[in-house]
């Protein structure tokens, strides 16, 4: 193709181009109702609104960095990426230190602590679990996104969010609603396992650690292999 056509494709391609509007006028309402909603929190209790900006700054990383469980689990599969899928194994690193050190203060110098006794939340792993686990990865993939990464999308503009909102708005009530059966069925009789109660929390972390450092260095010899864009 001769130059003088490829410009005139070029220039034409220019052309058609709608150069993008300004966003601007539309960040004055939501910095407005952050500092509102912030003098607010700051005179009723001041935890709530450390609380709100550190939730702010959640939501920017996790807007930036387009963080979504369903892509995490779902990339490596369709196009061979894994780079959310290390980044989730990076945050279970993070928290596996932080709640071991954590849990170890609050009762690693007691000889029988209980479950009750250790800060945070430990439930039962049993059938219920992998029953919960399979409906929700199926959800995701119909949704099209995790609750973060459906939040993400809804403050983005996209309206068909608001309906997946809308479902874990209904089956969160429902499943409130009948958790009790649902208790006395699967997660009573189920066991609750926390490692270090069986190996101390050294060896514990210490394992787990391991594992995820294992797994994300096979994510990133995968990546490098299966990696479609990188191809």
């Amino acid at each position: 193709m001769k130059s003088s056509r490829i410009e005139e494709l070029k220039r034409q391609r220019q052309t058609e181009i709608q150069p993008k509007k300004s966003q601007l006028p539309y960040l004055f309402f939501p910095v407005l109702a952050f500092f509102a909603l912030y003098y607010y929190f700051f005179n009723t209790d001041k935890t709530y609104s450390i609380i709100w900006i550190v939730g702010i700054l959640i939501g920017i990383t996790m807007q930036r960095s387009r963080f979504c469980f369903v892509a995490s689990f779902r990339d490596p599969i369709m196009i061979g990426n894994t780079s959310l899928f290390r980044a989730v194994i990076i945050g279970l690193i993070i928290a596996t230190v932080g709640f071991g050190i954590f849990q170890y203060k609050a009762v690693g110098n007691i000889p029988n602590y209980s479950i009750d006794d250790i800060p945070g939340q430990i439930f039962p792993v049993g059938l219920n679990t992998i029953i919960g686990a399979l409906l929700f990865g199926i959800g995701m993939v119909i949704a099209g996104g995790c609750a973060s990464g459906t939040l993400i999308r809804i403050g983005e503009g996209h309206i068909m969010q608001v309906v997946v909102l809308l479902g874990f708005v209904i089956g969160t009530t429902l499943g409130a609603g009948h958790f009790g059966f649902w208790e006395k069925l699967f997660i009573f009789s189920s066991k609750t396992i926390y490692m270090p109660q069986y190996m101390g929390f050294l060896p514990a972390v210490t394992v787990q650690l391991a594992v995820l450092g294992i797994l994300y260095l096979l994510a990133g010899w995968y990546d490098k292999k299966n990696n479609i864009m990188k191809l």
